[in-house]
């Protein structure tokens, strides 16, 4: 999490981290990975595979928005992911 502080006032810019599992009888990564980046992911090294960067932050509605809209888009490739937004 980035804090920023403008006159005084604390602002947040949180982030979404997307970890994905494939199933060897599942899409290729390419296609599930292509899929992501469309939503507006990036893709990131290390402990997450991938990074949603809010510039802000999001309500609870945006969130479970962002969550159902992954749900629908990673529907039918056997892939099982985690979302974590700090």
């Amino acid at each position: 999490m980035t804090e920023k502080f403008l006159a005084g006032v604390e602002e947040i810019d949180m982030r979404t981290y997307l970890t994905i599992w494939f199933f060897s009888e599942g899409a290729s990564p390419t296609e599930v990975v292509d899929r992501i980046l469309a939503m507006g992911f990036k893709p990131i090294r290390g402990h997450y595979d991938h990074l949603y960067d809010w510039g802000r932050e999001p309500t609870l509605e945006e969130v479970l928005q962002l969550g159902n809209n992954l749900h629908e888009t990673l529907r039918g490739l056997k892939v099982m992911y985690k979302l974590e937004t700090v």
